[in-house]
């Protein structure tokens, strides 16, 4: 069997996506998008804004364990808006629902997968339908062919 895309732990072959240890038949794959998750602000504002009342606090007291705790927690708050990823989910639409076949920080790896399940579902539904025409074709030649000849 063909296998257009191996990569990463994802395959797409002309009948199904495998994907993070999930099967998913292309004959029931509707359609699939690729979805961006941006980094969550609202926590990292929370801890940094708590630390900065903290360390205010602190210095209005003059209290060193306020002001140490006080910036330790915008330190935090920083680090966790710093190390958060943008992340790109794979969603693949079946008649049962949408699930999410795929998570990663690469765009393009994400985009080349769905494109690559595109591009396989046409072609499927390309030969499924070239498969069906000379058949039909067929049953009238085959007519003909048994007629008389003069």
């Amino acid at each position: 069997m063909e296998t257009p895309f191996n990569d990463r732990g994802v395959s797409v072959t002309r009948n199904a996506l495998s994907a993070a240890g999930q099967v998913f038949p292309l004959r029931e794959v509707k359609n699939v998008r690729v979805v961006t998750v941006q980094k969550n602000r609202p926590l990292p504002v929370a801890i940094s804004v708590i630390g900065l009342i903290g360390a205010v606090v602190g210095g209005f007291y003059h209290s060193s364990v306020s002001i140490v705790c006080g910036v330790m927690l915008i330190v935090v708050g920083w680090l966790t808006w710093a190390t958060q990823d943008v992340m790109h989910r794979l969603i693949v639409e079946t008649s049962s629902g949408e699930r999410e076949a795929l998570s990663s920080i690469d765009l393009e790896f994400v985009e080349r997968v769905a494109l690559t399940v595109r591009e396989t579902m046409a072609a499927s539904a390309v030969a499924s339908s070239a498969s069906v025409s000379p058949s039909a074709s067929a049953a009238p030649s085959s007519a003909s062919s048994s007629a008389p000849k003069a």
